[in-house]
Formats: C-alpha cells, sequence, structure tokens
C-alpha cells in the first residue's frame, strides 16, 4: 500500500479524492494523508514516515507549496512532489520544478491524468529505493568480500556453483570461548557485543593466514574449515596462535578471555545448506567429521586445543601432543582417544 500526503486549504479537494480514489482505498492499494497547508504537511510527515509522494497546492495559508517544496528536500530527500494548482502559469512552473517538484497537474483536476501522474511518480519512488537498498547493501558486500569474488558473482559459473554440492578432504575447528555468558548476564550490550567483536577479530585474522575459511559465526564461537594441501597443519596452526594470542591478553571487565578448540579431518559434505523458500543458505560443510569437532571442543577445557587419536597419527611429527585418555562422544559406540596439541 502506497501512503500520499495531500495538501491543500480546499476542503472539498479531500471529499473528492476519497470519491475518486475510493476503490484503490477499499483494495489498500492507496492510504490518503491530508494537511491544510505546508506547516501542517511538515508535521504530517513527522508522523508519518512510510509516505511516498507529496500532492501540494500551490497558494495556502502559513506556509505555501513552493516554500514546502524547498523543505522537503531536507524534511524526506526520498519524497517526490506533485504540485496540484491552479497557478499552473510557466513562472509557477519552472519555480516548482527549480524547487524539486516532480510533475505538475492544473486545476481544474482531470482525476484520470491525475492517477497516471501518482503512478508515475509511486514508481520512481519505489524505484530510487530499490537503487538506495542495492547500493547499501553492495557497499556492505564489499566490507566482507574480496574484489575478485565480487567480480565472479557476476558469472554464469558463480550462478552453477551454487547448486554444486561435493565431497571434500578438510579439517574443521571449532573455536569457543570459555564463560563468555557470564559476561553477557553482567555487562551492557554494547559492552558485550564490542567485546565479543574484538575477540572475534583476533581468532579471524590467524584463521585467514592460514588459508582458512570463516564458515559461520555461532554465538560466541567461531566454526572454521581448512581446505587443500596440509590443511589439517594449517587448522593446527591456527588454533595454537589463536590459544596463544587469547591466553595473552588482559582482564576486561573481570573477565579473563580463554579458547576451547575441537579440531577433527576427514572427509565432508560441501554445499548449499538451508531452505531455498527463505532464501536463506549457508555454503558449509556438514557430515560426522564435523559433529566429532564440536564435541571434541566441548571436551576441550580452557586452553586446550583437542584432536582425536588419529589427527595425531597424521600430525605427530610437527606438533608436541599429550595424551589425555579417551572419553565418550555422543552418538559415537567406540571410545576415542583424545589428545591435546601443546605446541
Amino acid at each position: 500500500m502506497t501512503k500520499i500526503l495531500v495538501v491543500d486549504d480546499e476542503t472539498d479537494l479531500e471529499v473528492l479524492i476519497r470519491q475518486k480514489f475510493r476503490q484503490k482505498i477499499r483494495e489498500q492499494q492507496y492510504e490518503f494523508v491530508f494537511a491544510g497547508n505546508g506547516r501542517d504537511a511538515l508535521d504530517k510527515l513527522q508522523q508519518h514516515a512510510d509516505i511516498a509522494i507529496v500532492l501540494s497546492d500551490i497558494n495556502m495559508p502559513e506556509m505555501d507549496g513552493l516554500t514546502l517544496l524547498s523543505k522537503l528536500t531536507e524534511a524526506a530527500p526520498l519524497i517526490r512532489a506533485v504540485m496540484v494548482s491552479a497557478y499552473g502559469d510557466m513562472d509557477n512552473i519552472r519555480t516548482a520544478m527549480n524547487r524539486g517538484a516532480f510533475d505538475f497537474v492544473t486545476k481544474p483536476v482531470n482525476f484520470e491524468d491525475l492517477e497516471i501522474t501518482m503512478e508515475k511518480t509511486i514508481g520512481y519512488v519505489t524505484q530510487l529505493k530499490e537503487t538506495l537498498r542495492a547500493i547499501k547493501e553492495n557497499n556492505i558486500l564489499k566490507m566482507y568480500v574480496d574484489a575478485n569474488v565480487l567480480n565472479f558473482m557476476g558469472t554464469r559459473e558463480y550462478e552453477t556453483s551454487l547448486t554444486a554440492n561435493e565431497t571434500v578432504e578438510a579439517s574443521v575447528a571449532f573455536i569457543d570461548i570459555c564463560s563468555f555468558t557470564t559476561i553477557s548476564e553482567k555487562e551492557s550490550p554494547d559492552t558485550v557485543v564490542k567485546m565479543l567483536n574484538k575477540y572475534f577479530d583476533l581468532m579471524v585474522k590467524e584463521i585467514i593466514a592460514q588459508n582458512g575459511i570463516i564458515d559461520k559465526f555461532i554465538g560466541d564461537c567461531i566454526m572454521a574449515v581448512f581446505k587443500d594441501d596440509y590443511h589439517l597443519d594449517r587448522a593446527i596452526d591456527a588454533c595454537i596462535a589463536i590459544r596463544d594470542k587469547i591466553d595473552f591478553l588482559p582482564t576486561e571487565h573481570s573477565f579473563s578471555p580463554k579458547v576451547s578448540i575441537g579440531i577433527n579431518s576427514g572427509e565432508m559434505i560441501s554445499g548449499n545448506i538451508g531452505s531455498a523458500a527463505l532464501r536463506r543458505l549457508d555454503y558449509t560443510v556438514i557430515g560426522d567429521v564435523v559433529n566429532t569437532a564440536q564435541r571434541l571442543q566441548a571436551a576441550a577445557g580452557s586452553s586446550q586445543i583437542v584432536i582425536t587419536g588419529e589427527s595425531y597419527e597424521k600430525v605427530k611429527q610437527s606438533f608436541n601432543c599429550r595424551k589425555i585418555g579417551t572419553t565418550v562422544l555422543k552418538n559415537k559406540e567406540a571410545q576415542p582417544s583424545l589428545y591435546e596439541v601443546l605446541n
């Protein structure tokens, strides 16, 4: 439904508009708001932030239509005004256009012409808002996505890749900030978010340094995926760096940050997971290897990096590890051996 502000000191015009557009009003295509002069119109704009267009007379008491036009740009820059006036001489038309009027309709009003003009103006405003939204979304995207990726997104190859699913050999790490929920219960939301983002920034830099992918943020936990050559070694290197740097961070708001980390490696399914109907799909990895990594993180203590015995056999020549025993993992019949990565 489009909300339209009509500004005119002639009360007869309100009656005429309600009569002529009664079907559109009944079908909830149009909703009209009325003001008796320019000053009243500015008040109505404050009360109705969703007004799309203005239909305004020129000759009115207190504040005329041309003065209103000059103030509209500042008060509501996305709104477009159509002047509806008996003063249809070229001087008034040029003054109105120079002050930002979108169009001009003369009185007595031809309502068929007025409706065509209204639809044209509404279409322009809608297009303008969509363009601004697209620019905003694009600028936000540029903040987080590499330029080469943005160029790739415009290709047919990208469209095909959206539906491609595959089995990959990779390593996945779950990195959780220990006991962070206690902060969220004590501090203000602004403090909590700033602290969490600061910790995440530190963690993300180390993951990217090892060519890892930030799969998702889950509350106060990061899920990261490492693919290609030496993916398990790179996952462990990133997690050691994260653990050591977090350990050296100062206490803040009586909170001393620590992380618990679970890493697992093997085959997993990679693809777009989510709801097409909701238009929310995450390109992520799923499978038993991923589930196990999350459970390893849950089993890890403060400042611990936990891997399975199978992963230990792959990296024991490169990393100093300590066996910490066996444990029961959810939905696992066997009790895997667990190792803590020291350095």
